[in-house]
Order: C-alpha cells, then sequence, then structure tokens
C-alpha cells in the first residue's frame, strides 16, 4: 500500500510503499478516503510533545474517514501518541468498536477536515460552555479551523450575535466567511488595546469565549465577559501562559473552564461526530480545506506546519 511515514520526529514524512497493516484482536481493515494533517500529528511527530518521542518508523493521522464493509465511517487512532500507525495510507487497522457510520451525503473529505476539530468547537460550546441561545459569543482564533467552526456552530445554536478575533488577513477573511457578525484583528499583544476592540464590536457583554490561543487574547476577551460569563479554554496556539488579573475574575464571577477532547468518552465523541456531519450534509458547517494527493505528503505537511496553507490539508490516498 502506499502510506506516508515519519523516519525522524521534526521532520516531513516520507511516501513510499510498505505492506498493509494485519489487524489485531477487534480490530478491521479500514480503505482510506481522506486523511487530515492536523495540530496533534504535528505534535506528535515533532518528537517534543507530553506523548513522549514516537517510536519510528511510523504511519502519522491522528483520524481518517474510510470504507468498510461497504459502510463509510470515521475514525480515530493513536497514532504517534501511542505505537502503532495511523491514516495516511491507503489501509488503516482500526478497532472496531471505534468506527463511527456516516450517514448518505457524508462527503468524506469535508468530514475529514472538520473531524475532532469541529468536535472540540461543538463540544466546548455546548458540553463545556453551556451555550444557551440568544447569548453573545466571542470565538477566538477563528480562522482556524476549531474557531470556523465555532462560529458556524454558535449561529447553529441560536447565538444572538457572534464576534470572532484573528491574527492574520486570511484568517480574519475565514472567519468573516464562516459567518462571524463582526472581526477584530488580534494584531497586538495589548491585553487592553483588545479590550477596548471586542467592547466597540460586541453588543453588550459576552456571555461565552471559545478560546483555542490563550496569551494576551485570552486575557482581554476575558474583560468583555458579563457577570457570570464562561470563557473554555481549549488550546495554547498563541502562548502557553494567560496574564488574566485576579480583579477580572473575582469581580464579575467569570468561570475559566478546560478543555479536551481525549476527555469525552467514546460515546460522546461518537455523538458529537454524528452532529458535526449532520451540520455538514446539511450545509450549515464547513471549513476552508485543500485536497492533497498522498504523494504530495511531505510538501503539504511542511505547509501545513508553517502556517501557510489556504486551509485544513486532507490527503487523498
Amino acid at each position: 500500500m502506499r502510506a506516508a511515514e515519519i523516519h525522524e520526529p521534526g521532520q516531513p514524512p516520507v511516501v513510499g510503499e510498505r505492506a498493509d497493516p494485519t489487524p489485531g484482536p477487534g480490530a478491521v481493515l479500514v480503505e482510506v478516503r481522506a486523511a487530515p494533517i492536523t495540530p496533534l500529528d504535528l505534535l506528535c511527530a515533532s518528537g517534543t510533545s507530553y506523548f513522549g518521542r514516537p517510536a519510528t518508523p511510523y504511519v502519522p493521522g491522528v483520524q481518517g474517514v474510510g470504507v468498510v464493509d461497504g459502510r463509510t465511517v470515521w475514525f480515530p487512532t493513536s497514532a504517534g501518541m501511542a505505537p502503532g500507525d495511523g491514516s495516511m495510507a491507503s489501509v488503516a487497522a482500526v478497532p472496531a468498536d471505534a468506527l463511527v457510520d456516516l450517514p448518505a451525503g457524508a462527503d468524506p473529505v469535508a468530514v475529514a477536515a472538520l473531524g475532532l476539530s469541529a468536535v472540540a468547537a461543538h463540544m466546548a460550546l455546548t458540553w463545556r460552555g453551556e451555550l444557551a441561545a440568544g447569548e453573545q459569543v466571542l470565538v477566538l482564533g477563528a480562522g482556524g479551523v476549531v474557531g470556523q467552526a465555532a462560529v458556524r456552530l454558535a449561529r447553529i445554536a441560536g447565538a444572538r450575535r457572534v464576534v470572532a478575533g484573528a491574527r492574520s488577513p486570511a484568517a480574519r477573511a475565514r472567519a468573516t466567511e464562516a459567518g462571524a457578525d463582526a472581526v477584530v484583528a488580534l494584531d497586538t499583544d495589548d491585553v487592553a488595546v483588545l479590550a477596548e476592540r471586542f467592547g466597540s464590536v460586541a453588543d453588550g457583554p459576552v456571555d461565552l469565549v471559545i478560546d483555542p490561543l490563550f496569551g494576551s487574547a485570552a486575557a482581554a476577551a476575558a474583560r468583555v465577559l458579563g457577570a457570570g460569563g464562561r470563557l473554555v479554554h481549549l488550546g495554547s496556539s498563541a502562548a502557553e501562559t494567560c496574564p488574566i488579573d485576579s480583579s477580572t475574575l473575582r469581580s464579575k464571577s467569570l468561570r475559566l473552564l478546560g478543555y479536551t477532547n481525549n476527555e469525552l468518552t467514546s460515546a460522546q465523541r461518537a455523538s458529537a461526530i454524528e452532529a458535526v456531519v449532520a451540520e455538514s450534509i446539511a450545509g450549515r458547517l464547513a471549513v476552508a480545506h485543500e485536497i492533497v494527493p498522498i504523494d504530495e505528503a511531505a510538501p503539504a505537511w511542511q505547509r501545513q506546519a508553517d502556517g501557510v496553507a489556504a486551509g485544513r490539508i486532507v490527503l487523498t490516498p
């Protein structure tokens, strides 16, 4: 089969031929149709993640969409987090009980582009953030896949206004395309300046912040939350620390909530995938993405790592 392999942590994958995997007990072979290159893949393959240095060579890809026994399925893997191979190959061995069947009409590439990023957006808004219809939402990092999905899903859930923050002009354009009512430039680390920008476009106090960035943007977003407001933190692509001051948290009894997909049960994850796919089929949920043949995985991987891709890159074996 054709596969992309990580030979050296920190380096792009090498594409070549390798033997089809042999499924272990309880596993099945999935014919892969689409495999996204995600931030988690890049982190795991860096050799510097909290999962430790991966055993090489291995096939990366923590999720994918494929076909087994005539059924189209979404599937997860632990590639890079534990020994074993992932989705960036023609065939993947996957535990049968991890498969999520997709309904007719599901586009494998569109679902792969959304994947666990959209699951994070959906669950951060609903399960963790407890979004209620009529509330105002602020989405940080709204040009990324999680952010684009969060903007669209907040609207679907009945948010009365969705404000977005994004760093680059291209990211701000994606946030606008996703349907944000207003988009703020996150081109400074001055917390006071960012808070003023958020406040100037918000319709009164914000109820819920979705934060995949942390850093100054999150500290500024906290300042525009209303009494009892919630900030759901699900990533640190801007910074590992955040200068939120004590008075901001205490004066309005704010809730600062952490979120990770790793805490979801299999049932929760499957239900979230089904919800995301239903919105995709209905034409209400999509994110910017590129389709790249697996033979071009190395340069695609590098473009995704450098942040210069037009969206989430999805490999098609």
